[in-house]
């Protein structure tokens, strides 16, 4: 979707070792059998029509390892899948307060995200790595590959990257680009940044009301290939409300955007393009999320393909096993996977996590934010308030982001 210096919306939202064991939960409407879910009805071990929680372990050469798994239909009119947030993007909350402010029935953690700085005194922004959109509004696009947390990315693969649902309610693996300009006078100037923690060297990015209230130095810190590097001491920061330059500063601010203004920030040589920019000057922002798929994202998440086609990604790590949350989609796209590895066991490489989710459906995967942020809960349409599933491997829920919320109608 397109931004112009406009108002935007409100954020909204085989064999191989694998045993499907169905087991009962600790909620008695939770069935302890595998059922067919048809809409209109809630069916024994269902959540809601279209949504089905299960148990399972796998048995791998570190020992068997718990999982937990909820499984989504696509085609169900009566359900509906978004991105989740903390309320902005630079902000984090527990996965449980996300999906209860927002009435999920279950929902998991998402990407990887800023949880650290080297920097002293530089705020940690909290905010994700890779591209976000929620209720087909584009809220963050990418850092730079070397600015990333997590894993290290499998071969072709890169930040951009992300698992999402099209507006034809199909799930799919994409790769998310920003594509921008600044525009004064016959001057044009490209835009590299759109609500993130990180810039790319040289860099001109944009800031608007999702960012939310932290500071805006850390996109100015680090390099493209460097995470840990010092701030940039060549910056500059430019506010634009209604077309015109408001306000102008050397160093990147802090504090809520008005839903009417942008704030567009510079390093070295983007710092260098809005020295150029004076007060009172007219000046037109377009910035746009633009995915390689064909059909628009209602919801998409980043994090790093592991399956696609049907078969693991070549590179993937087979001898560090961790726990892990990944999201997969079947190979019509009509069935979305939300998995979390429990925090009480071993825990699974990427690649047996990457097979995992093929023996449970899916064709295509991504591997999200795992450790301590890997969080699943559910709650049946009749229940309040949802309920974590796994045991977080830090004992307690880690705030985080955002996470991949599923919505029944029925409530």
């Amino acid at each position: 979707m397109n931004r112009s210096n406009r108002p935007r919306r409100a954020l909204t939202s085989s064999a191989l070792g694998l045993v499907l064991a169905v087991l009962a939960t600790a909620s008695p409407a939770v069935a302890a059998a595998p059922v067919a879910v048809t809409p209109g009805a809630v069916t024994p071990g269902a959540l809601a029509p279209g949504v089905t929680y299960r148990e399972f372990t796998r048995d791998t050469a570190g020992g068997t390892v718990p999982g937990h798994l909820v499984e989504v239909d696509l085609r169900n009119p009566l359900v509906a899948v978004d991105l989740l947030t903390a309320g902005a993007v630079a902000a984090r909350a527990p996965i449980s307060q996300q999906a209860n402010g927002r009435r999920a029935v279950a929902a998991v953690n998402g990407d990887f995200f800023n949880i650290s700085n080297t920097q002293a005194g530089v705020e940690v922004t909290g905010s994700a790595v890779g591209p976000a959109i929620a209720g087909r509004d584009d809220l963050k696009a990418a850092v730079p590959n070397g600015q990333r947390f997590g894993p290290g990315l499998p071969p072709g693969t890169s930040t951009s990257d992300v698992l999402g649902v099209g507006v034809d309610r199909r799930g799919r693996l994409a790769r998310v680009d920003l594509r921008g300009t600044v525009s004064a006078g016959r001057d044009r100037f490209a835009v590299t940044g759109f609500n993130q923690y990180a810039l790319p060297v040289n860099g001109l990015g944009v800031f608007d009301r999702d960012w939310g209230t932290v500071s805006r130095k850390r996109p100015t810190c680090g390099t493209d290939t460097d995470r840990a590097a010092a701030c940039s001491t060549d910056t500059y920061e430019v506010s634009v409300r209604h077309g015109r330059v408001t306000a102008v500063g050397t160093e990147p601010g802090t504090g809520a955007i008005a839903r009417d203004t942008v704030v567009l920030v510079g390093r070295e040589q983007g710092a260098d393009t809005l020295r150029q920019l004076e007060i009172g000057e007219r000046v037109r922002v377009d910035y746009d999320l633009v995915p390689d798929a064909r059909v628009p994202f209602t919801f998409a998440v980043g994090g790093f393909p592991i399956l696609r086609d049907g078969a693991p990604l070549a590179g993937l790590d087979a001898r560090t096993a961790a726990i892990r949350t990944a999201a997969g989609v079947s190979a019509d796209g009509r069935r979305l996977y939300l998995v979390a590895v429990d925090g009480a066991g071993p825990g699974l490489t990427i690649l047996d996590l990457a097979l995992t989710l093929h023996d449970l459906g899916a064709a295509s995967a991504v591997n999200l934010d795992g450790g301590g942020s890997s969080t699943l809960v559910t709650r049946t349409v009749a229940d309040p308030a949802v309920e974590v599933r796994n045991h977080p491997s830090g004992g307690a829920e880690r705030p985080v982001p955002n996470g991949i919320g599923v919505f029944s109608r029925l409530g």
